[in-house]
């Protein structure tokens, strides 16, 4: 037993000393304060700073997203207002030209018809002018080959024109097939 009881005078390496413990509280009480009024303060703020500032981030970005949208639905409106500019002109366009070949055909065919009609007047006049022609080398052949069948010369103009004419006048009025 001498041995227990020797133990118990001794110091237990296990249990701390009680002014170990009392000195531990304190330094503890004083390091708990100087982290709670001093460093956890400082923590709290630049963790406070740095959620703002993301928080910031986040809400800028959207806003930047949401202007970027809009510019990029402006823009596709403009695009789409002048690709719809663009057919319009070239309808208009279209019109247009075919406007211009529609009234150069109408000008073309009123010349063609006037370049016709004049033809159609100088023909005519030239076949007049033949015909004057002809009838004038006719009486004068038929008047020569008369005198000639005939044995003396028809000098008398005025009566061989008119014995020409109505000879002409008679063969006009007979159908082109019958002979005398």
């Amino acid at each position: 037993m001498t041995s227990i009881l020797a133990a118990e005078g001794a110091v237990n390496p296990l249990i701390p000393h009680p002014i170990e413990i009392i000195m531990s509280l304190i330094v503890f009480g004083i390091l708990f304060y100087v982290v709670r009024t001093w460093v956890a303060p400082r923590f709290e703020k630049a963790f406070a700073e740095r959620a703002e500032a993301i928080e910031g981030g986040l809400k800028r970005a959207e806003e930047t997203q949401a202007e970027a949208k809009a510019a990029l639905e402006r823009y596709q409106q403009q695009l789409s207002e002048a690709r719809h500019e663009a057919s319009r002109i070239r309808e208009e366009a279209k019109e247009q030209g075919a406007a211009i070949v529609a009234e150069m055909r109408e000008q073309a065919q009123a010349e063609a018809q006037r370049i016709v009609a004049h033809a159609h007047t100088q023909l005519e006049a030239e076949r007049q002018q033949a015909l004057l022609q002809l009838r004038s080398e006719i009486g004068d052949l038929s008047t020569q080959l008369a005198g000639r069948i005939v044995g003396e010369a028809l000098e008398d103009e005025g009566r061989q024109r008119r014995i020409v004419e109505r000879f002409i006048a008679e063969l006009e009025q007979q159908p082109v097939g019958e002979a005398r």
